[in-house]
């Protein structure tokens, strides 16, 4: 079993900056460079959005025309953690922000919902204006 535990969530006023972060473990997570690794959100009443994804290494990178210049996605295959800086939050950045693992080749940065296995519980981000 594969767990993913966000933190960093909160509230903060538009402009201000939040730093999630996603800590994966698990018996089956051993080469945590295996995974390409993504973050998502939900705003209440909307889907579920991708946000910003990774590949493996590191060495690609994929954001929503919505982040894009704003937020910024990194990993650090020693910790099994994944962060998604987040700076200039705007009111519509307000949601629950999943991570999510799944197995992918080398620089794929998976971009939709039924791409990824793995998904962590959660972490509510309000930015209020």
């Amino acid at each position: 079993q594969v767990q993913l535990v966000e933190s960093g969530g909160g509230l903060v006023q538009a402009g201000g900056s939040l730093r999630l972060s996603c800590a994966a473990s698990g018996r089956t997570f051993s080469s945590y460079g295996s995974y390409a690794m993504g973050w998502f959100r939900q705003a209440p009443g909307k889907e579920r959005e991708v946000v910003a994804a990774i590949s493996r290494s590191g060495g690609s990178t994929y954001y929503a025309d919505s982040v894009k210049g704003r937020f910024t996605i990194s990993r650090d295959n020693a910790k099994n953690t994944v962060y998604l800086q987040m700076n200039s939050l705007k009111p519509e950045d307000t949601a629950v922000y999943y991570c999510a693992a799944t197995v992918a080749s080398a620089w794929t940065t998976p971009r939709t919902r039924a791409s990824y296995d793995y998904w962590g519980q959660g972490t509510q981000v309000t930015v209020s204006s």
